[in-house]
């Protein structure tokens, strides 16, 4: 049996998880490495990448500074977060604003140190990546459009830097993230259709606060066939193995989502589409490997 003390750590441990989101920072960490071996070096064995202390250091790096990226997020939305996820938000006040920006600092500290194993370039590049997100979260989150071109460079931003470490400057390299941009465009608009109730309460100016709902869904129509259009292009002009299958896959759900778009209109609804692009990003992480399907036999 735990003790109380004991019962009392391990809630904190759950609500300070639940404020750095560590599943989404899990899937990034495994999306950062399947895209080392398949995408961004496929010319070296997998050993070598998987062993890398470099990418390792760079890939802690990104982890400590998404975590807290998430925590400053957190504390600067803690009021809208109580209007729109009330239950989420109970867990994450278990863990106190003081806790949260010492561990914002400590996480920040912990990226520098180990970008600073890679090189100089590489703490300038987390500086700069540091300070984009307590700008984006201070300022630029309550502006329409801007926020959310803002957010989803800052998501794919962990990608860039593996990108500058490799230097691979293959057109199917900035498909897949033209790709992975468009997808996560379309879910930080779906997030504000989702929130809205929270951000009309506390006069956030988002897109479909501004411009009204009509307009974002058809910005989101317009974005959904963009993405269809980047598959397809991935689909019939580049080499991706089997990920075909994904491709195909996602523009089926694409369509769903178009669909059930047009006649969605609470809250339910947003987050019914909202979870439809989050099952097309973590399936694409993992769909990575269908790439080449023989290269762990013989890359290894």
């Amino acid at each position: 049996m735990l003790s109380r003390r004991q019962k009392h750590i391990l809630i904190k441990f759950f609500g300070l998880f639940s404020v750095v989101r560590g599943y989404n920072i899990l899937v990034v960490v495994i999306a950062q490495y399947l895209a080392s071996v398949y995408i961004f070096a496929p010319s070296k064995t997998i050993k070598s990448v998987l062993f890398d202390p470099n990418l390792l250091m760079l890939v802690l790096a990104s982890s400590a500074t998404i975590a807290a990226g998430y925590i400053i997020n957190n504390f600067y939305d803690s009021e809208k977060d109580l209007i729109n996820k009330p239950t989420k938000t109970m867990l994450d006040r278990l863990v106190s604003q003081n806790t949260k920006l010492s561990f914002y600092f400590v996480l920040n500290f912990s990226a520098l140190v180990f970008a600073s194993y890679v090189s100089f370039k590489a703490v300038v590049f987390f500086v700069l990546y540091i300070f984009a997100i307590w700008f984006y979260s201070h300022r630029l989150k309550k502006q329409p459009m801007i926020g959310n071109i803002v957010s989803a460079i800052l998501t794919v931003t962990p990608f860039f830097a593996i990108f500058i470490y490799y230097q691979n400057f293959e057109l199917v390299v900035f498909a897949h993230a033209i790709f992975l941009f468009l997808l996560v465009s379309m879910r930080e608009l779906t997030k504000d259709l989702e929130n809205i109730k929270g951000d009309l309460a506390l006069n956030y100016r988002t897109v479909p606060v501004v411009y009204g709902v009509k307009i974002s869904k058809i910005m989101l129509t317009i974005v959904a066939l963009f993405t269809s259009a980047t598959a397809i292009a991935l689909i019939l002009f580049f080499k991706i193995g089997q990920m075909y299958y994904f491709f195909y896959l996602s523009i089926f759900l694409l369509v769903v989502f178009m669909v059930i778009l047009w006649k969605s209109n609470t809250k339910t609804h947003y987050l019914i589409l909202h979870n439809i692009l989050k099952f097309i990003i973590v399936a694409g992480v993992f769909s990575i490997l269908l790439i080449d399907i023989s290269i762990v036999l013989n890359r290894i």
